[in-house]
């Protein structure tokens, strides 16, 4: 890990910074003395996550499809706080569906939010950050190397993060800027409440065994992104112990993952009478009140 690197008076950036694991991240960051630029979707929301930033929050309505509106956030927040020291590109929908049954707009929305929209963020933000030997956190998952049947959108997403970000990390070096990689499990958010709702996903979800299936708290992300700014850390994880092994054993995973796929027949069968009952496009929206949002777009 990179030494301290003092946060007070620094400026980061934040997508998808309305609910969950966005706006608790700029909460603590605020409250360790950073200027928190926060952008989203949910104008309402963010103002409500300002307030709790106090003075040092401002927020922008951006959509991360669309690149001149980041270009006007990332702008704004260099107007208002004099720069940009660290982006977080945190902002991300998710599905749970069988391929053979999806919608494919919904499939092909999950890759252009977490993807592309992340590329978008970082490229806008990537001239501050190098002017200022900065600090880039792209939030990946652990469905990076976790990749289960049902969620093929979301793993090649994260996947495609982590990849991203390995490859910027050496071009970023000899600026003295650092990336890093955020992966999360199962977090007590909106998105994953929305997901244990769904009549497929959710049931697969609950047959998850020990560590892998535990939702585990928002506090918990806050501690790991908190440490992970004050190091420049190349990698932060929740929980930290189980990501560690997962990255150990990540040749093994696939095959892993394939033998316990053993609920996912059933997962199919109800996902294909979801889709029966309330059509293609519902049974394969986004999860929880963020994806809602980023569906309306």
């Amino acid at each position: 890990m990179s030494a301290q690197w003092e946060l007070p008076g620094r400026t980061v950036l934040i997508t998808g910074a309305a609910r969950g694991i966005g706006a608790e991240s700029a909460r603590r960051l605020a409250a360790k003395g950073m200027n928190v630029a926060l952008v989203g979707l949910e104008p309402d929301e963010l103002a409500r996550v300002a307030a709790d930033c106090g003075p040092r929050a401002a927020w922008f309505e951006a959509d991360v499809t669309d690149a001149d509106a980041l270009q006007a956030a990332v702008d704004g927040a260099v107007e208002r706080f004099g720069g940009i020291d660290a982006v977080m590109a945190n902002a991300g929908i998710a599905i749970g569906a069988p391929v053979r049954f999806d919608d494919p707009g919904a499939w092909e929305r999950v890759i252009e939010i977490n993807l592309l929209g992340v590329y978008r963020t970082v490229r806008a933000c990537l001239p501050r950050i190098v002017e200022r030997q900065g600090y880039v956190l792209v939030v990946a998952s652990m469905a990076s190397f976790f990749h289960s049947p049902g969620m093929s959108a979301y793993a090649a997403s994260k996947a495609g993060v982590e990849a991203f970000a390995n490859s910027l990390r050496g071009e970023l070096a000899h600026h003295g800027a650092r990336v890093g990689v955020a992966y999360f499990s199962w977090i007590d958010t909106e998105m994953v409440r929305g997901a244990d709702r769904h009549p497929a996903l959710g049931q697969m979800r609950a047959k998850l065994p020990g560590p892998v299936g535990k939702t585990y708290p928002l506090s918990d992300v806050g501690d790991a992104v908190v440490a992970g700014f004050e190091s420049r850390a190349r990698w932060i994880g929740v929980p930290r112990h189980l990501v560690r092994l997962a990255t150990a054993l990540r040749g093994l995973l696939p095959r892993l993952t394939e033998r316990g796929a053993s609920n996912f027949p059933e997962m199919e069968a109800r996902f294909e009478a979801d889709v029966a009952e309330r059509g293609v496009e519902a049974a394969s929206a986004p999860s929880g009140a963020g994806g809602a949002a980023a569906t309306r777009r």
